[in-house]
């Protein structure tokens, strides 16, 4: 009963063997081989359009280092008070960008308010030499609490930071749970929607240690290939990289992996919901599902084995936990079993 985080997951199989199979024989190195060559390509088949893509091992590191390519002396991104960038990667977009601001917009559900988003660029006019000027806007698909932006929110965005020449990053750590969890392609979640740059996250979804720096623009990539390098993020052996990808994406394996992890999200939600221990703390569509659970509930799971983590109580809903509850976050995988849940909610009703 492993809900604490998909990182907790190991990789697919399907993965774990072609990493194997590419652990023989020879092939160039920093990313000039055959196999880098190919996955490259494939991204591109995939988003509709010539892209280009940089492989990094973490999700800091896509995220940081595509921000910085961004960034401009002075300059600020735009984020949700609650992203991943500001709450949770000790300032590595700040110390990647040289410095660069990030500044937080509040918005609910976890979600980028668009009238707040206005009235935040607004305080940072273009010749405002003292406050700094607005470099770029990032949102978090799936959201940090596992809400998932719908594409006309996505666009609403985009046309926010279009309106200032800003561009629009995604941190798509769990891109593929949101994607399935649309019904939508990655073109019409990306580009199509005015996003020009995008954190693509394997690891999460049954990769081993697989993140990509995706530009729907290759023009604006110019800078990045000294970027990644002097971040050292440019592996010498990056096939091993490109040979997840190339089996994450053949025969559509990364969406059946994720489509798995939002099947069990969805038999947990529907499990709590008819519960007389715990209920869902707000609805959620993506692997992620937070819920107030009794004390004595949460206690009798982790001692029959469930891993999970304590949540913080929102500040703008004071309320929702009482002194003898407590929020937790579950979060699902390719891995969890339909037992594993069934197990959890067992716990729940002892």
């Amino acid at each position: 009963m492993f809900f604490a985080s998909d990182n907790w997951a190991g990789a697919h199989r399907s993965i774990a063997e072609r990493l194997l199979m590419e652990s023989t024989g020879f092939a160039a190195a920093y990313g000039a081989g055959d196999l880098d060559k190919k996955v490259e390509a494939r991204f591109s088949e995939i988003f509709e359009r010539e892209v280009s893509v940089f492989f990094v091992a973490t999700g800091t590191a896509a995220n940081s280092l595509s921000l910085a390519s961004v960034q401009r002396p002075g300059g600020i991104t735009f984020c949700h008070s609650q992203a991943h960038v500001i709450e949770d990667e000790c300032g590595a977009p700040e110390f990647f960008s040289g410095s660069a601001r990030l500044s937080a917009v509040d918005g609910e559900a976890g979600k980028i308010d668009p009238a707040k988003l206005v009235a935040k660029i607004a305080g940072f006019p273009e010749d405002a030499v003292r406050q700094g000027r607005a470099s770029a806007v990032t949102i978090t698909q799936a959201t940090e609490i596992g809400t998932v932006y719908s594409l006309p929110e996505i666009g609403e965005i985009a046309a926010i930071a279009r309106n200032r020449s800003l561009p629009l990053h995604m941190d798509g750590a769990r891109f593929a749970n949101a994607l399935v969890a649309l019904g939508a392609t990655p073109a019409e979640m990306t580009w199509k929607r005015g996003v020009d740059m995008l954190s693509f996250g394997g690891t999460k979804n049954g990769c081993w240690c697989a993140e990509a720096i995706v530009f729907f623009n290759p023009d604006r990539a110019r800078e990045m290939p000294f970027i990644r390098k002097r971040a050292a993020q440019l592996f010498s052996k990056s096939r091993f990289i490109a040979a997840q990808f190339d089996a994450y994406f053949e025969n559509g394996l990364w969406l059946d992996l994720a489509r798995h992890s939002n099947g069990m999200a969805d038999r947990l939600r529907a499990g709590i919901a008819i519960s007389n221990a715990a209920r869902l703390a707000w609805p959620t569509a993506s692997n992620e599902v937070f819920a107030v659970v009794s004390k004595h509930a949460a206690k009798t799971a982790e001692e029959k084995g469930a891993k999970f983590y304590e949540w913080p109580t929102p500040t703008a809903t004071p309320e929702l936990v009482s002194e003898r509850e407590t929020l937790i976050r579950l979060v699902t995988s390719f891995a969890t079993t339909e037992a594993d849940v069934d197990g959890f909610l067992k716990c729940l009703a002892a």
